[in-house]
């Protein structure tokens, strides 16, 4: 299991750090693209997955999670919020979250009109291409917390998001 929050950071720096890396490696992500024919040529390879340098699935959750729910609770966070959906999740889950926001009125990411306090991602089953993770979002605290669970889909091919479902 992966903690992403540490009750004894604050939350503002915890912001700003998990706002700080997604800008980061989205910034990586635009400045690793080469024109073809700047690379030298190279043997064919079998291809691998786009993740596959990266952190498995289920930590691509966490940190899409955890750097989305910084920028959705930081004043003017929602220009990274959506470069965060942009970057990891299919244009299609994107369309369709975009569908469930206007009918329901709430974060189709978060399925909430809040923000949660906390998250932890735990790996589930993979098959057919796909993984899926579980998410667990923490509303409150103290001695009895509040949590609601989300499963989580990722292409095992292109490493994105491609589900989110209660």
């Amino acid at each position: 299991m992966l903690h992403l929050r540490d009750a004894q950071a604050p939350r503002g720096r915890r912001a700003i750090g998990r706002t700080l890396f997604a800008t980061a490696l989205l910034t990586a992500a635009a400045v690793a693209v080469v024109p073809a024919g700047a690379a030298a040529p190279q043997a064919p390879a079998a291809a691998a997955p786009a993740h596959s340098a990266g952190a498995p699935a289920y930590q691509r959750v966490a940190h899409f999670y955890g750097a989305y729910i910084d920028a959705a609770t930081a004043e003017g966070g929602g220009k990274l919020a959506t470069a965060l959906r942009s970057f990891y999740l299919t244009s299609r889950l994107r369309t369709q979250l975009d569908a469930w926001k206007r009918h329901n009125h709430a974060d189709g990411v978060l399925r909430a009109q809040n923000t949660p306090l906390a998250v932890r991602v735990t790996p589930g089953e993979s098959g057919a291409g796909h993984t899926w993770s579980t998410v667990r979002l923490t509303w409150s605290t103290g001695k009895h917390p509040t949590y609601t669970y989300l499963t989580v889909r990722s292409d095992l091919e292109t490493g994105k998001i491609s589900g989110i479902g209660e």
